[in-house]
């Protein structure tokens, strides 16, 4: 277990070491009020379910952090740095997912869907995120309004890239553009990062013989998925168990970022804020990851990874 200053150390080195190698682009204006290490160390920090909101996490970081972080800035000059430190953000985690397959975690990629509540289904309006957020449907939630989250993570659970879609997306769609932009990457989508492997696991959702041909063929991507309900090609209950005991990884990731840092909680008012997050997010997830690596401990066991 580590204490919150030991964690806080151990995770401003590695942001440091990171914004060392990638400076940030300068910007007009005055000099903003934090490094860009520290912006990516109190971003990532602000993401455990302890703080169930940004002001919350700003009340605790005003009152136990100033030692450590004298600088800090009034809460919506802090929350404007979180927003144009995305980008740095999202590369900050995809690198470090990146050192994390280099470690003998490149077999294959799982590949998952899964919803992300923004707003209550039932409100009238057209909310927040209008053009972006709709009404979609997934297994876990039923209907809901919001958005729908593509993951890719390695055997051993690092998260190698990520977007977001509306909710009402097929997962082909969104492996679709996931796949062709890791081929020919987009600057507009630096999320999908870069593959491990060329072998990637999904489940039904992605199932469907001229898209995986598709893929494969344009992309080097080969997907193995399970056919879908009613198709006539069929796999035995065995295929079908092997594909679920391997893919249960991404269902231990999505917990992780769903509950244990508090997406399944968010409202966003805001893209760019949600998408910083979600960055900030998946950067936490590898961080624990790296950091239990370290320690010796199991790789996914993060709830006694802080001493609170």
């Amino acid at each position: 277990m580590l204490d919150p200053e030991t964690f806080l150390t151990e995770l401003y080195v590695l942001a440091d070491e990171f914004c060392k190698v990638h400076p940030p682009a300068p910007r007009p204006g005055p000099a903003p009020a934090l490094a860009e290490s520290e912006v990516l160390t109190l971003a990532l920090f602000a993401q455990w379910q302890r703080f169930p909101s940004e002001a919350a996490f700003y009340r605790y970081a005003a009152k136990r952090l100033r030692p450590l972080f004298p600088r800090l800035p009034s809460r919506p000059q802090f929350n404007r740095q979180v927003r144009h430190a995305q980008e740095a953000l999202t590369a900050f985690a995809l690198e470090l997912g990146q050192v994390l397959a280099a470690d003998g975690d490149t077999a294959y990629e799982a590949i998952d869907g899964t919803g992300v509540r923004t707003r209550n289904a039932k409100r009238r309006g057209a909310g927040w995120l209008a053009g972006l957020a709709d009404i979609g449907r997934c297994t876990r939630l039923g209907w809901y309004e919001g958005v729908r989250l593509l993951l890719s993570v390695t055997p051993r659970g690092a998260i190698t890239g990520f977007g977001i879609g509306p909710a009402s997306t097929n997962d082909r769609t969104l492996a679709e553009t996931f796949f062709a932009v890791r081929a020919e990457p987009d600057p507009r989508l630096p999320g999908v990062g870069t593959p491990t492997s060329d072998r990637d696991a999904g489940d039904m959702g992605f199932s469907g013989q001229e898209c995986e041909a598709r893929w494969a063929a344009d992309y080097d991507a080969v997907v193995v998925c399970p056919p879908q309900t009613g198709s006539k090609r069929e796999w035995s209950k065995p295929w079908k168990r092997w594909l679920a005991g391997i893919r249960q990884i991404i269902e231990t990731a999505n917990d992780r970022l769903l509950e244990t840092f508090g997406l399944d909680h968010e409202r966003p008012h805001a893209l760019d804020g949600l998408q910083a997050r979600l960055a900030a997010k998946v950067g936490l997830h590898n961080v624990c990851l790296w950091l239990n690596r370290k320690l010796g401990r199991a790789d996914l066991e993060v709830a006694d990874l802080l001493d609170w």
